[in-house]
């Protein structure tokens, strides 16, 4: 008797012979994934979801692939409307499909804008730029703002729907995998994941009523995003089960993040966190982050090992797929011991370089930056790149603004230490009150903090002002007339202060090594 997965390679070895008959098609290439074909024919893709029921997703009737490909392209389409068209209707039999047509409909296949496999950023990992993974960054924070919330009477990102797949995930690897080393880690990670869940749950449900529970993409990783002609493309969003994609923004973040940092692009996965943070202003949802990075890294270790249920595996396939497996179990086991804690202040006027070494430093650390410029405006209402027309000690530059945004800065500096990071806060410091704020949190806090003394020469000040104004598209509105104020107000260093320090030169060279060591990385 014929079975599902027989009717499947039938269907699909006999769609590539109809596809190869179509015009402008010289041949026909196959890519398999655990729940899905895809067929490449000239200038289309063509996916068709395989007869399974995996748990977590239901693909086992034809009304089923009928609804989850519609699905998928209402929910690809926000993302990437330019690659998902339509669905197509494969009527006939397997034996002699054809597509749409007459005849009984017996399957569905999504039809997608076919693009070259090297422009997935899963195969050009190393090139990885920073402009590319700030454009999804970009993309992410935009995508996260516009999309739909969950209701608050749905089931959808409450704490116990957001633990359900973590707790499948463990039950599902233990069912598969009989390596004893690997049951035992996978026992410590089910018990971190559960004490975590406890002492998260308020937050979680904070999230919820807060309206952070959004329909969001769902699989994001590398393997989903594309360059095509130059522009970022995030594709191949989760349509086969609401729950995976109804998720907290964080989770969704997490799992880009996770993916960079096991492909070894930790200094990309820290510029996109610190740049979806200063988009989003969601810093309240740091605590969070570890949690869903070890709940992502154990979905990729559950993928890994769906491989082993297949028939006639090789061992040296075996070994390849528990290799994977073990790799993800690592990453996973990084995440629960993770814990870094700082303060990091930035001293210098205007054009000084804050901005520009503190990026560098990010990409370094396990650290978060909050930029004053950014967050005065955001207090204010406005976007990062918004002008306030405000006068020199005007608007959202007066004292008693000043105060409130530097008030701000030291709650989001608590934050960021209590869950586990770095605080790199960029402003000029150039009170003495300012700076105290901060070096007597990090006494209160127990934990070390920095001065970057920025040391520039005036007319090389005056000269990076003066382009940047001229330029735009900076946060800050720091003009020639606000420069020279600065310079006529800055109070120095006290000698307690200069004991912080780290010169940091007009070359904006950074003494890395040394910066590490005195925060103890």
């Amino acid at each position: 008797m014929a079975t599902s997965s027989d009717y499947h390679q039938t269907l699909i070895s006999n769609l590539k012979q109809l596809l190869a008959q179509l015009p402008d098609v010289e041949n026909v290439e196959e890519i398999q994934t655990h729940i899905s074909t895809v067929l490449l024919a000239g200038h289309f893709a063509y996916k068709i979801k395989k007869p399974l029921d995996l748990g977590f997703l239901d693909f086992s009737t034809v009304e089923r692939r009928r609804h989850c490909s519609h699905e998928e392209i209402r929910l690809n389409g926000r993302l990437a409307p330019q690659i998902y068209l339509d669905v197509v209707e494969i009527r006939g039999s397997a034996e002699s499909p054809q597509l749409d047509g007459d005849g009984e409909v017996i399957d569905y296949a999504v039809r997608m804008q076919r693009f070259s496999q090297d422009d997935l950023l899963s195969r050009k990992v190393a090139e990885l730029r920073l402009e590319t993974v700030s454009a999804i960054a970009d993309r992410l924070v935009q995508f996260h703002r516009e999309i739909a919330v969950a209701p608050e009477a749905t089931e959808y990102g409450t704490p116990e729907t957001a633990v359900f797949p973590m707790r499948q995930n463990f039950e599902q690897i233990r069912e598969l995998v009989d390596n004893d080393e690997a049951l035992q880690r996978l026992a410590v990670l089910e018990s971190w994941t559960e004490e975590r869940y406890r002492q998260l749950y308020p937050l979680m449900e904070k999230r919820k009523a807060d309206g952070f529970i959004r329909e969001c993409h769902g699989d994001l990783h590398l393997g989903n995003i594309a360059q095509v002609e130059g522009e970022v493309v995030i594709f191949d969003g989760i349509e086969f089960n609401p729950n995976l994609s109804w998720i907290d923004t964080i989770s969704e973040l997490a799992f880009l993040l996770m993916d960079l940092e096991e492909r070894g692009r930790a200094d990309l996965s820290n510029s996109v966190l610190n740049q979806y943070m200063q988009g989003s202003g969601d810093y309240a949802a740091l605590p969070l982050l570890r949690f869903y990075q070890v709940y992502r890294a154990m979905v990729r270790a559950k993928i890994s090992v769906i491989r082993l249920s297949q028939p006639d595996l090789e061992e040296a396939e075996k070994q390849a797929v528990y290799a994977a497996f073990f790799g993800y179990l690592g990453r996973a086991e990084a995440y629960t011991t993770a814990q870094a804690q700082g303060v990091v202040l930035t001293f210098g006027v205007s054009g000084a370089g804050k901005s520009t070494v503190t990026e560098r430093l990010i990409q370094q650390l396990p650290a978060v930056r909050i930029r004053s410029d950014v967050e005065r405006k955001r207090l204010a209402g406005l976007d990062s790149d918004g002008r306030s027309e405000s006068g020199l000690g005007e608007g959202i530059y007066t004292a008693e603004f000043s105060a409130r945004t530097y008030a701000h800065l030291v709650e989001l500096t608590m934050g960021i230490n209590a869950a586990g990071f770095i605080a790199v806060v960029d402003a000029t410091f150039l009170k003495q009150n300012q700076r105290a704020l901060f070096t007597d949190l990090a006494q209160l806090l127990d934990v070390p903090a920095l001065i970057l003394d920025f040391q520039v020469a005036e007319d090389e000040l005056r000269r990076r002002v003066a382009a940047r104004s001229l330029s735009g598209g900076d946060a800050s509105e720091a003009d020639l007339r606000v420069l020279e104020a600065q310079l006529a107000s800055v109070e120095p260093l006290t000698a307690a202060e200069r004991q912080l320090r780290v010169v940091i030169n007009q070359q904006g060279d950074l003494p890395l090594s040394e910066i590490r060591a005195r925060l103890g990385e």
